[in-house]
């Protein structure tokens, strides 16, 4: 029996919903800077398989990392973790 190695997991906010079946989720993360030690947020985009189309801007959501289902496509919705107000 195959062991199947852990997936990385990301928790984004959605920035996009404007394709089907895809989202983009903006993740954005504090990191100190080096030299002069302020805190300077840094922010990494994913763009995700949404099946039902069900996100939308906003949505705090969990995504998975898959095989690659388009040029840019190499995550995949887990579970909508909070909805925008």
């Amino acid at each position: 029996m195959e062991k199947r190695n852990l997936r990385k997991e990301r928790i984004g906010v959605v920035s996009s919903n404007k394709m089907e079946k895809s989202i983009v989720v903006s993740e954005v993360k504090k990191v100190k800077h080096p030299m002069y030690g302020k805190f300077v947020l840094k922010t990494k985009k994913y763009v995700a398989h949404d099946e039902t189309n069900d996100c939308n801007i906003g949505d705090t959501v969990r995504i998975m990392e898959t095989r690659p289902m388009s040029k840019s496509k190499r995550w995949r919705l887990v579970e909508i973790l909070e909805r925008a107000k």
